[in-house]
Order: C-alpha cells, then sequence, then structure tokens
C-alpha cells in the first residue's frame, strides 16, 4: 500500500526509521533547513505557519503530495500501543509501523486518535473558554452560508463533551483532498473575516485550534468506518499541570477581546 504519514515537525527531533513516515518542515520558509522535506515548495502557505501550525503542511501535502493513501502525526506524537511508561525508548517501541497502518486500512476508511474527553465542558464551551468565543461565531455563520448542509453537524459537535484533537488521521488521499477543499475553503474566509490585533503568539495560532473541530464536523457528515487509535507521547505530560489550567479558564469564564 502506498502510504505517506506525515510527520510535522518545526524543529530537529527524532524520527521513526520505518519508511511509511514522511519527516515534514513545516513553517519551512524563511528558516534554516532540518533536513526534512521542506512544506515551502509548489503551492504552499508556509508562511501562513505562525497562525495555521501544521496546516501548512497539510496544505503542502494536498496540492503537491501524490499517494494512495495519507496521515498526520506529529514530532512528538504518534499513532500505537497504548503503553504506561515514561521510558522514551519503551514508548519508541509502541509507534505503529507500516503492517500496523495495512491491516487497519484494510478494515477502517479513516484511523483517528482516541477522543478526549472534556467532562465537565462541552466542545463549544470549552473553545469559548480557551479561546475567542468570536471566532468560533464566525466560523459557525461562514458554514451556515457556504455549507449548510453542515449546520447541524456543526451544532451536535459543539454539544458534546468529547473531541478528536490533534488534526492526526489517516485515510484515502482522495478523501484527504475533499476534506481540504472544505476546510482551506471555511479557514480562508474566516481568515478574510479576523481582525488578529491584540492576539498573543498562542492565540495567533487561530486556524490550526479551529482546524481541530472543524475536522470533527466534518467526520459527523461522512459515512466512515471509523478506528480510534491510542496517541504516543514521547515527551511526558503534565497532568496536574494542564487539569489546573483547564480549571482556571473554566473558573475565569469566557475570553473576549
Amino acid at each position: 500500500m502506498d502510504i505517506k504519514i506525515l510527520v510535522a515537525a518545526h524543529k530537529k527531533y527524532w524520527m521513526p526509521t520505518d519508511d511509511v513516515y514522511m519527516p515534514l518542515h513545516v513553517g519551512a520558509e524563511g528558516k534554516e533547513p532540518l533536513g526534512y522535506t521542506p512544506d515551502n515548495t509548489g503551492d504552499n502557505i508556509s508562511a501562513k505557519n505562525p497562525n495555521y501550525c501544521e496546516l501548512t503542511g497539510l496544505y503542502w501535502a494536498w496540492k503537491n503530495l501524490d499517494c494512495q493513501y495519507i496521515g498526520l502525526c506529529h514530532y512528538r506524537r504518534y499513532f500505537g500501543r497504548r503503553v504506561h511508561t515514561k521510558d522514551i525508548e519503551k514508548k519508541k517501541g509502541a509507534i505503529f509501523h507500516r503492517e500496523d497502518y495495512e491491516k487497519l486500512l484494510q478494515k477502517y476508511d479513516v484511523i483517528l486518535p482516541v477522543k478526549r474527553n472534556y467532562y465537565i465542558e462541552t466542545v463549544r464551551s470549552q473553545y469559548e473558554h480557551a479561546h475567542y468565543k468570536k471566532d468560533l461565531d464566525e466560523v459557525e455563520k461562514i458554514i451556515a452560508e457556504k455549507y449548510p448542509g453542515y449546520s447541524d453537524a456543526f451544532t451536535r459537535v459543539m454539544n458534546r463533551r468529547k473531541l478528536h484533537i490533534l488534526n492526526m488521521f489517516v485515510m484515502k488521499k482522495s478523501l484527504f483532498d475533499e476534506y481540504c477543499t472544505w476546510l482551506f475553503d471555511i479557514l480562508f474566509e474566516l481568515e478574510k473575516r479576523t481582525d488578529m490585533t491584540g492576539y498573543d503568539t498562542y492565540e495567533s495560532r487561530l486556524f490550526g485550534f479551529m482546524s481541530e473541530r472543524l475536522f470533527n464536523v466534518w467526520l459527523e457528515r461522512q459515512n466512515l468506518k471509523k478506528c480510534e487509535v491510542p496517541v504516543v507521547f514521547l515527551e511526558n505530560i503534565d497532568w496536574p499541570k494542564k487539569i489546573a489550567e483547564f480549571l482556571k479558564r473554566k473558573m475565569a469564564g469566557r475570553r473576549e477581546i
């Protein structure tokens, strides 16, 4: 099977040796080469990386890469088997190989990360507490204008408490192309309508954050056989800190600008 799993990276880092993985330098425009495939060749939006994050790599792959199946991981996050260890070598050993993807793709249309559960938040309220409500409201308007058939899907996803995050997936390239056509049409329209004056570096990653939610909206409308797979985090997560930040945002209320 002709599978390319992009590994989005903005700095030099350990990479799997399995040839199914394709290290991709996202935001390569104006940067020193990393020795990975850069996302600033051909038709590209590499210069938009501060706002679009790994999506500059997705755009490049959509416009320039030819393969049968395509996926996205990150230089510190991979699909794999569940492991309970802080040993990085054991974590590396749990990362999927080509044969793992081939077995799953024979049975499923799309491979996805296990959903994150927000428990005390809906997808909508979590976004409104963590980011700017006005941007989510504008995306809802754009979908109603451009893709009204997705409005109900948007509402259903926003009212749930679970979400596929990280923009990670594996699917047929033809299906990926359909998704990108839909996604970037919405995001480019949002970019035209958004005044980001006053956004800090974190909030300037608006289109990357928004795409995680939109990917779930798009999936909601597709009749696909889905497979959820654990994500191997190579670096240890400080869960007490993440939970404390989550609760702090919850208590602080909606963010406005």
